[in-house]
């Protein structure tokens, strides 16, 4: 991973989202430095007046590595251009579509009430009604495969998560 100073690093990073790749991923990370090899204690009186730098990284997942340090003092201007530059940067982003989620979530909801429901089989076996009821048992056995499956791929799915 290469420290660059914070130009440099806002430079890499627009190049790194015009890159002309049609997918992909761009991580991007701040962490408080510390110098100390472990750990500073949070609740110290010291501690709490103390500054410490912040430390940016961003990265494409493959090749391209890059990380700066900001100082306390150039903390707020830094992210005033960082969050221009993610702004003008995320134009390219696909907008969910919340109504095709929210049908097929009533629709997965809707199935599920069904196949809890039992389908009431009634009505006379001979004469007038007698398809009707022919279809409500047809139903009824279909309603009986689906369950099967459905506790089929659960029990796959308990026992993939067991191994």
């Amino acid at each position: 991973m290469q420290l660059v100073d914070n130009q440099t690093f806002f430079q890499r990073l627009t190049a790194l989202f015009a890159s002309p790749k049609e997918s992909g991923s761009i991580w991007l990370t701040h962490k408080r430095l510390v110098y100390d090899g472990e750990d500073s204690n949070m609740s110290s009186e010291d501690d709490a007046t103390k500054e410490y730098p912040c430390l940016v990284r961003a990265t494409d997942g493959n090749e391209t590595k890059f990380s700066t340090k900001v100082e306390p003092g150039d903390l707020e201007g830094f992210h005033t251009t960082y969050g221009a530059l993610l702004k003008s940067s995320m134009t390219t982003l696909r907008k969910r579509d919340k109504k095709r989620e929210k049908q097929r979530a009533e629709e997965i909801a809707r199935r599920k009430r069904r196949l809890a429901e039992d389908i009431a089989v009634e009505g006379p076996k001979r004469g007038a009604g007698r398809r009707k009821r022919q279809r409500k048992m047809k139903g009824a056995a279909k309603q009986a495969e689906a369950r099967k499956r459905v506790e089929e791929r659960e029990e796959a799915k308990s026992r993939a998560k067991e191994s």
